[in-house]
């Protein structure tokens, strides 16, 4: 794992907890769409070319093309701007990453279709020893 791919997976991990501090709300199995799909990780082609050049841009590329063809059935992202591309890489890393940390959580897997309280966000957060 290059270091611009740990970087982003630990930044994707402070967003969800973070997320769980600030009292989410909504259903936990739409968990990752609040965090990863309702703000820009990068905004700016400049920076967005530079995070894709940290990142590898063909590996970047190739990981966008392979979860969106295994989850979609065809490539909807704009392979050829790096805002979009950077941003779907992002999103894909979160769900990695939030899948990572909620594996063995039993209080997320039993509340998966339930709505978020503070008191199952409080014990999520423990359980990540937050």
């Amino acid at each position: 794992m290059n270091p611009k791919e740990k970087a982003m997976r630990q930044d994707a991990r402070e967003r969800i907890i973070e997320c769980l501090k600030n009292g989410f709300g909504g259903y936990y199995c739409d968990l990752h769409n609040e965090v990863f799909n309702t703000d820009y990780y990068i905004i700016g082609t400049h920076e967005a070319k530079k995070a894709l050049e940290e990142y590898g841009i063909f590996d970047a590329i190739g990981k966008v093309q392979e979860y969106e063809k295994d989850n979609f059935g065809k490539v909807y992202t704009d392979l050829s701007d790096p805002e979009k591309l950077i941003n779907m890489l992002f999103y894909i890393i979160g769900e990695e990453v939030l899948v990572e940390m909620m594996e063995d959580i039993e209080v997320w897997n039993e509340n998966w279709n339930n709505l978020a309280t503070h008191e199952i966000n409080a014990a999520i957060l423990e359980e990540l020893g937050e």
